[in-house]
């Protein structure tokens, strides 16, 4: 096992890209210990603020994703890719990694493309079950390529595929914060059920509308929350909650384990990265799958929960006039509740990490 590789992790632009990078550099380092690492992202993007927070480097290209909403925008996009090459070039000269990780999101694209040409090893880690476009064209020729569910042998070679599950931070996986303390950091009642709110680390915006319009039937029924808005919606939010007592509101929670230890009930989005989350926390949820992803495969992520009677879900559309009387509705139902949380805690991965830090390190013998 090298004890001393020099490895780029590259992609990022929402949390269940950047988390898993994070959680898988934090795994190689606590078993080689001498490992340097480099990070790249997209300027602008998230991952530019979250990586050096957890104490690493990181290096942004100028690149943008295809805008499916609005195609003049997309005039700049083979310039901006060109460039994109040129800066991973210098990037590679200077570094020199032995490994590149790629975990999604379009900056991963020219830096997994340019390692590939330079016989460089490079693995994927994909975390839905519906692979990326990027991704599938890397996996031709990449090393390895970790996915979090079975069947994927329709994106990839199947000889390069190794089912981990995904990733989650080991803060969350090892979290061993109170309820007390967790109320207290948010300033939150010891008496009450607390109902999180999580619509991925961007905010969603049907969630927040509906949060906003039942606002007051939280308290009439006993809840406290926890509204977790994202950047968009959070100056509204801050406005509406002003003055009452029994709710937290931030745009971000960087610290996800006080969040999951202070709650009784999650409102959640059902990205792949959430639901692994989820499930290592074990709390009863109420998804709403985000219904543009592709190839809609957040229904089909949280669809396969409750089947297995795990959790619940309304759709997008549903979201404005039934999110906070379901919500509420499962909060008086403790049967219902003891159901989802034995059954999502048999579907909890927590190992993920270490099985890809140790898989990757193996290959540079």
């Amino acid at each position: 096992m090298k004890s001393n590789a020099r490895i780029i992790i590259a992609g990022g632009g929402t949390g269940g890209h950047i988390f898993p990078a994070i959680a898988i550099a934090n795994a190689i380092k606590s078993m080689a210990p001498g490992t340097e690492f480099l990070f790249i992202g997209a300027r602008g993007k998230m991952e530019m603020e979250k990586v050096p927070q957890a104490g690493y480097t990181i290096e942004g290209l100028e690149i943008a994703g295809f805008n499916r909403s609005s195609l003049i925008k997309n005039i700049g996009l083979p310039l901006k890719l060109i460039k994109s090459f040129f800066q991973v070039r210098t990037i590679f000269k200077r570094f020199r990694p032995d490994a590149v990780i790629g975990v999604g999101g379009y900056s991963s694209f020219p830096v997994l493309r340019f390692a590939q040409s330079q016989n460089v090893k490079t693995f994927i880690h994909e975390s839905n079950s519906f692979a990326g476009k990027s991704n599938i064209l890397l996996g031709k020729r990449a090393t390895g390529i970790f996915v979090s569910a079975e069947g994927m042998e329709k994106f990839f070679p199947a000889d390069k595929i190794m089912v981990t599950g995904n990733p989650v931070r080991q803060a969350i996986a090892e979290n061993d914060v109170t309820k007390e303390k967790a109320l207290q950091y948010f300033g939150l009642s010891a008496g009450k059920k607390v109902v999180l709110s999580i619509g991925g680390s961007l905010g969603a915006k049907s969630i927040n509308e509906a949060i906003a319009a039942g606002l007051e039937e939280f308290s009439k029924n006993g809840l406290q929350l926890i509204w977790q808005t994202g950047k968009p919606y959070h100056e509204k939010a801050i406005a509406l909650v002003k003055g009452k007592a029994g709710i937290y509101a931030s745009d971000f929670i960087s610290q996800m384990e006080m969040a999951y230890a202070a709650a009784d009930f999650v409102i959640s989005r059902s990205g792949a990265m959430a639901i692994a989350e989820l499930c290592v926390v074990k709390k009863p949820v109420l998804f709403v799958p985000y219904p543009f992803a592709a190839e809609d495969h957040q229904t089909a992520n949280a669809k396969t929960l409750v089947n297995k009677h795990a959790a619940e879900m309304i759709t997008d559309g549903e979201a404005l006039n039934q999110l906070v009387p379901a919500i509420i509705a499962l909060s008086k139902d403790e049967q219902r509740q003891e159901e989802y949380i034995s059954n999502i805690a048999t579907l909890a991965i927590t190992n993920a990490d270490t099985t890809i830090a140790h898989t990757i390190l193996e290959s540079l013998n």
